[in-house]
């Protein structure tokens, strides 16, 4: 991975996000190009939509944006001390999501990282809408997203969760297998499941996966699928203990049955582990 995409809306869980990828990728010769975005229905902290003066206001936003994407460059060289890292800043003007996809292509980005929350949301939102919002639009490239202020502990387990519905080879993969050879982490396969046998296609795609993560440590864990797939999950990933967990963003998927649900109250899972979310399949 060589170019990082890190967004940031300037609250500490964007930052966090930023400063975890850094660690993340210490030993990495990387450029991580730090993305802001605003528009007219930006608000800025402790003020008001303007009715009158639109230019004025986005060109207040501009300088604002500008300053604090400086500051936060300064901030994470200072903080990440790592000469193999180096830092740009994006300023622009426009929808998150577009930007994001535009500048996927551009910069050729291997990773997206964010917060999975920001100024505007509280603790007890799923994920973040943001987030949601880049996961269900940016097909082509990963995204990390990570929890409130926390602490980087390098990850020595990560849990890909699936329903083996789909087919998973080494190119969907590759993001999973390459963070999980940063630090030797396993990979623990959570398979959620209604049927106690699986069907010849889920079978099928279960030797798959195990191939394709033959050369690192690694397990399956059979979890029985109740009506709250988001407890259960968070449950046996508490169980577990590990540092990071993954799914596949599929339509029809265990992941899109999981993100419909806007709220989800006092689930650790999505405030305590960082989440990476691995594009569909071509």
């Amino acid at each position: 991975m060589k170019n990082i995409l890190v967004a940031t809306d300037f609250s500490n869980n964007a930052y966090c996000a930023l400063f975890y990828a850094t660690k993340l990728l210490a030993s990495q010769s990387c450029t991580f190009h730090i993305l802001n975005t605003y528009s007219e229905l930006t608000i800025s902290s402790g003020k008001t939509l303007p009715v009158l003066g639109i230019k004025k206001y986005l060109k207040q936003l501009e300088t604002e944006s500008q300053e604090k994407i400086t500051h936060i460059k300064h901030k994470i060289v200072l903080d990440n001390e790592n000469p193999l890292h180096t830092f740009n800043t994006i300023s622009l003007k426009g929808d998150l999501v577009d930007i994001i996809e535009q500048k996927v292509k551009e910069l050729s980005i291997d990773l997206i990282t964010m917060g999975n929350k920001g100024l505007t949301e509280t603790a007890d939102i799923f994920f973040g809408s943001n987030s949601i919002k880049v996961a269900n639009n940016i097909k082509e490239c990963p995204l990390l997203a990570i929890p409130g202020e926390m602490d980087f502990h390098p990850p020595k387990e990560i849990a890909f969760v699936t329903d083996l519905r789909k087919n998973c080879d080494q190119k969907t993969l590759a993001p999973l297998l390459y963070i999980s050879s940063l630090s030797k982490a396993s990979i623990r396969v959570v398979h959620v499941h209604e049927q106690h046998i699986l069907n010849t296609t889920q079978e099928a795609n279960r030797k798959q996966l195990e191939e394709a993560l033959s050369s690192l440590g690694h397990s399956f864990q059979w979890i029985r699928n109740f009506d709250d797939k988001a407890k259960v999950i968070d449950v046996f990933l508490e169980k577990l203990k590990v540092d990071m967990y993954a799914m596949v963003h599929e339509k029809r998927s265990l992941f899109e049955k999981l993100t419909r649900e806007p709220i989800v109250k006092d689930l650790s899972m999505y405030s305590d582990i960082p989440f990476l979310i691995l594009p569909p399949l071509a």
